[in-house]
């Protein structure tokens, strides 16, 4: 399991990092519609991952942002490849453990970063890890388009942290598939504030199941959210599984 103690959380690193990680999450009750909906996205079989790699990418405000990883669960290495804050190319690997000890631009920039991306990348998982309050509200309009599916909000605790009461509203079908998200920020610093997206460019990667697409608005304007070049590496075999 990824340090379920920590839950994380989405910013939109704009210009700069918006949204980070709250402190530690209260121990809620897991509701059974949080365990089915990581179950169908791969939960499992986490343990069976010793290395995952992925570059996300970042479209809003007229800029695009893209950022390229190698994580390894297990040891809490990670390899990023991308841009500094400057704008400058940065290619550093480093220990997750060892973040007391590690450069500056490590530990303040591309750790925060690390923790956006990853949580992005699986949200689904974060639902049953985290240990936010999660309640299922029944079937409900989806937020953009036509049709409707069970919308399940997961609140995260309304003290402590640098955001508290963020809150996502995840829609999801009768396989336990997510096809959109609302997002609400409980804090009143830097926007978004609000954000709505379809989730789509569903992929699998061995036995895990990923959005790689997620379009919509940003406090009303585009954003859109993605993944490429996703692929796992399973226990016990060197060979990279992609995602298709």
């Amino acid at each position: 399991m990824v340090e379920s103690a920590y839950p994380r959380r989405l910013f939109f690193a704009f210009s700069t990092l918006v949204l980070l990680l709250p402190a530690t999450s209260r121990a809620e009750p897991r509701p059974a519609i949080a365990e089915q909906i990581a179950k169908t996205y791969g939960l499992d079989s986490f343990e069976q991952i010793d290395a995952i790699r992925y570059t996300f990418h970042l479209e809003a405000r007229g800029r695009e942002f893209v950022r390229s990883w190698v994580w390894q669960p297990k040891t809490g290495q990670v390899s990023y490849e991308g841009k500094d804050k400057d704008g400058k190319p940065v290619k550093v690997t480093y220990d997750r453990s060892k973040l007391d000890s590690a450069p500056a631009n490590v530990r303040d920039e591309i750790e925060p970063l690390f923790v956006n991306d990853e949580y992005n990348l699986f949200f689904p998982f974060h639902v049953y890890w985290d240990g936010a309050e999660v309640e299922d509200l029944g079937t409900q309009t989806l937020p953009q388009g036509e049709g409707s599916a069970k919308r399940v909000a997961v609140k995260y605790p309304s003290d402590g942290g640098y955001n508290p009461g963020d809150t996502w509203e995840l829609y999801v079908g009768s396989d336990n598939v997510v096809e959109a998200f609302a997002y609400h920020r409980g804090g009143d610093v830097t926007p978004p504030k609000n954000v709505a997206a379809t989730w789509g460019g569903y992929k699998k990667a061995g036995p895990f199941l990923f959005s790689t697409d997620r379009r919509g608005t940003a406090d009303g304007k585009p954003v859109e959210i993605g993944f490429s070049d996703v692929s796992v590496k399973l226990a016990g075999s060197d060979k990279w599984l992609d995602a298709q």
